[in-house]
């Protein structure tokens, strides 16, 4: 059995998109999957099950969700030795180390090409860095997420795919889930 790691995309955040954790788990049973475990309240999940592709996973899932709970939210899947090498091949460990809270990790549907990457590091104003690495692009966000230019909304448009963020501190927390 494999361990997959499932983010879902902009739930619970201000009121949007409600859903218990407690359903998600549970859909996830009802969907043959086992050992399901959700981390806070945003769409975090680790589950178990037999081996699938990434994509065919997420659109299972995001169908799946759709008819029994009504949730019309992207999922971004990865198994527990991708979310390994996300830890592993993170460019910035300093940053880490010394402000997690402020490191971020894209999630991507697909990975950007490189002349998107080139175009969303021009269009940073402030003080943030952007490196990507296949499916996932490392920010840093050394004056806050919250007063930045560099929103959610320009790097998905930039890197022309959808995406979801954790922190660093959330990336470790579900690593260290993920291989328990």
């Amino acid at each position: 059995m494999m361990t997959y790691v499932a983010l879902l995309r902009g739930i619970n955040v201000g009121g949007h998109k409600p859903v218990a954790m407690a359903e998600l788990r549970n859909l996830l049973a009802r969907v043959g999957f086992v050992d399901a475990r959700s981390l806070l309240q945003s769409g975090n999940l680790v589950f178990r099950g037999e081996a699938r592709t990434g994509g065919h996973l997420e659109r299972m899932l995001e169908t799946e969700a759709a008819q029994r709970l009504g949730l019309e939210t992207d999922f971004f899947v990865r198994t527990a030795t991708e979310w390994k090498a996300v830890v592993s091949r993170n460019p910035f460990p300093r940053e880490a180390e010394r402000d997690p809270a402020h490191l971020v990790v894209m999630f991507l549907k697909e990975p950007p090409k490189a002349k998107d990457v080139a175009a969303l590091r021009a269009a940073i104003t402030g003080p943030e860095l952007v490196r990507a690495a296949g499916m996932h692009t490392y920010i840093v966000y050394p004056n806050g997420i919250g007063r930045s230019r560099l929103t959610h909304a320009l790097i998905e448009r930039t890197l022309g795919t959808r995406g979801t963020g954790r922190n660093w501190n959330t990336v470790l927390k579900l690593a260290a889930l993920a291989h328990a």
